[in-house]
């Protein structure tokens, strides 16, 4: 046995298409291998919509963080399930707003560890942190942020896109639960999740697809599964929707992927 730990580059795996990666592709990012682009292509062939859920889900994450930034003067960020970094990233908002944000990115995947002096960057008055950690071990997780974040002021808790890679519904309730007990009165949680509604029966295939040729594994959830997760919280205008028309025009086509805010009491 090899004494020496692994780096991030000694688990990275060419040879099996990785979530963090294939999104990248769908956003039009450099940062993925030929077999991410063949199990992209495939799911996107089986469900041609799929590159607006990427973009939709990101137009989103700009959306609220302006508003929880600017608007209600959140300044502290968690953001669990980072994936590889693009442009308009959450301490780039962030800190355009309020220059004093201190972010915590959370990851466990290691191309992206691998990336990440890309995201720790930040402004001077800020602070931008990255946490190896994985999203099912929210004790750690909130271990980790404790150094950079104060968990005595209000956090926003952002899980976009990650709580589908915890196919259990009740260990997903309990992770959500750890992390919100952790954090005060007028701290937010942001969800987006995939369903099979909101037009999104034909993703059934494609996720058949996914589980048996990528990783990790991934589940949707119906609006009752989604709307568990915010049990005790009062969630924001205009309630759970699809993450495409979450505070934008209504007629925006909807995507098949829920979005949601929500501020504990």
């Amino acid at each position: 046995m090899d004494p020496r730990p692994q780096t991030a580059s000694d688990r990275i795996r060419s040879d099996v298409a990785h979530n963090a990666r294939v999104w990248n592709y769908w956003l039009g990012g450099k940062d993925n291998y030929p077999v991410d682009r063949a199990v992209g292509d495939q799911v996107t062939g089986m469900y041609p919509s799929i590159g607006e859920v990427a973009r939709a889900d990101r137009a989103f994450l700009g959306r609220v963080v302006r508003h929880l930034a600017g608007d209600v003067g959140v300044d502290q960020f968690l953001d669990i399930g980072t994936g590889l970094p693009t442009v308009n990233n959450t301490h780039e908002i962030a800190q355009h707003t309020a220059p004093h944000a201190r972010i915590v990115y959370v990851d466990n995947d290691p191309i992206v560890l691998a990336h990440a002096r890309a995201l720790l960057t930040s402004s001077l008055e800020g602070a931008t942190e990255y946490v190896d950690a994985d999203a099912r071990r929210p004790d750690q997780i909130l271990r980790a942020a404790e150094p950079t974040l104060d968990l005595g002021r209000p956090v926003a808790v952002m899980m976009l896109g990650i709580l589908n890679f915890v196919l259990d519904t009740d260990e997903a309730r309990s992770v959500v639960r750890t992390l919100m007990a952790a954090v005060p009165s007028g701290s937010h949680l942001v969800l987006t999740h995939p369903t099979l509604e909101l037009g999104g029966e034909g993703n059934e295939a494609a996720m058949r697809f996914w589980n048996e040729n990528a990783t990790p594994p991934i589940t949707a959830r119906s609006r009752e599964e989604f709307a568990s997760f915010l049990d005790g919280l009062e969630i924001l205008e205009p309630g759970i929707v699809s993450c495409s028309r979450w505070r934008t025009n209504e007629r925006e086509p909807a995507v098949a992927q829920f979005g949601v805010v929500a501020r504990k009491p």
